[in-house]
């Protein structure tokens, strides 16, 4: 992305604990440290994949941005604009600037609403000065873009299949046209053929209307496809940022070298002659995280060192960052 371009979103030692296990009224609650000190930039018009295992923080770091779970440190900065320092009223406008994709296309949708008023909703709540006919026209529009049929605006969402209810949240989340649309596993529920599709047009609508994206999934492959950036996440922790390509082809991080060879490969041929490195045990409890390197538990490299210091995020060139002792 162009360097001289001020970044759209500023994330800054973003940490969210959530407090689990409080035996009785008067105990110490337990922390659970779902994610811990996170900091990026994301470009105008940049898409930055977000990567892990399942309960390493992804989905927790995607609604702690838009400030749907409470930060328990760092900020959050959209546009010049610190979230945090908001009223809730303030922080209620400031919604049409930032929208989110769900993982479940059918549940996310309200099943009283057609889908008329599912897409228009929020131009009737960012947009009061907009006609009813103006608010219909926006909707058919919107609709011809993420290509579903104008015949069906008075349909409900379950007279839809996955990936038409998927295209069906698009339409809602981009008919305001935020500056930052977050996609939380939004393809992880449809099939593969559909999972390219709504890749595509997620990329098409970003061409057009200049969004950045925030894509969090645990496929690789997919994550690949879509994004310019890619950022691994390992029990809430950043452990890897780096350029796609550099990424793929220099991961520097075992965990992400373990994630990426667990990728298939579709040409049998490849798929036999690949190495795959197996994970042992499982991921530690983010109650009770490992001291020093969250991964040296996992980890076939893991030294006396990692036990005993966190390593740090830091550049081994080429704006390639990496939380290792002893990186590849």
């Amino acid at each position: 992305m162009s360097s001289h371009l001020n970044p759209l979103l500023h994330v800054e030692n973003l940490s969210v604990d959530f407090e689990v296990g409080r035996k009785s009224l008067f105990s110490k609650p337990k922390l659970l440290h779902a994610i811990t000190d996170v900091s990026f930039n994301l470009m105008p018009g940049e898409t930055l994949g977000i990567v892990g295992e399942s309960g390493c923080g992804k989905s927790t770091l995607g609604r702690a941005i838009l400030n749907l779970v409470k930060i328990s440190g760092g900020k959050v900065v959209l546009d010049g604009v610190d979230l945090g320092a908001l009223s809730e009223t303030e922080l209620r406008k400031s919604r049409k600037d930032m929208q989110m994709i769900f993982q479940d296309p059918l549940a996310s949708l309200n099943p009283r609403l057609n889908i008329k008023q599912i897409i228009s909703e929020p131009l009737e709540i960012f947009f009061k000065e907009l006609s009813k006919a103006d608010i219909e026209k926006r909707v058919l529009e919107m609709m011809d873009v993420v290509g579903l049929s104008r015949s069906y605006i008075n349909r409900y969402p379950h007279e839809f299949s996955g990936g038409q209810c998927q295209r069906i949240g698009i339409a809602r989340a981009m008919i305001v046209r935020p500056k930052l649309l977050i996609c939380d596993e939004a393809v992880s529920a449809l099939d593969v053929s559909i999972q390219a599709q709504i890749v595509n047009l997620l990329m098409d609508l970003q061409k057009e209307f200049k969004t950045s994206i925030i894509f969090i999934s645990h496929n690789l492959s997919v994550v690949r496809h879509i994004s310019h950036r890619i950022l691994v996440l390992y029990l809430g922790r950043m452990a890897e940022l780096a350029e796609f390509s550099e990424l793929y082809n220099h991961a520097h991080h075992p965990y992400t070298r373990a994630l990426i060879s667990a990728v298939p490969t579709p040409d049998p041929k490849i798929s036999k002659e690949k190495k795959s490195t197996i994970l042992m045990g499982d991921i530690p409890s983010p109650i009770n995280p490992p001291s020093g390197c969250p991964f040296r538990t996992r980890c076939p490299k893991a030294q006396d060192l990692c036990a005993q210091v966190r390593p740090e995020f830091k550049d081994h060139g080429s704006n390639h960052f990496v939380a290792c002792h002893f990186p590849d």
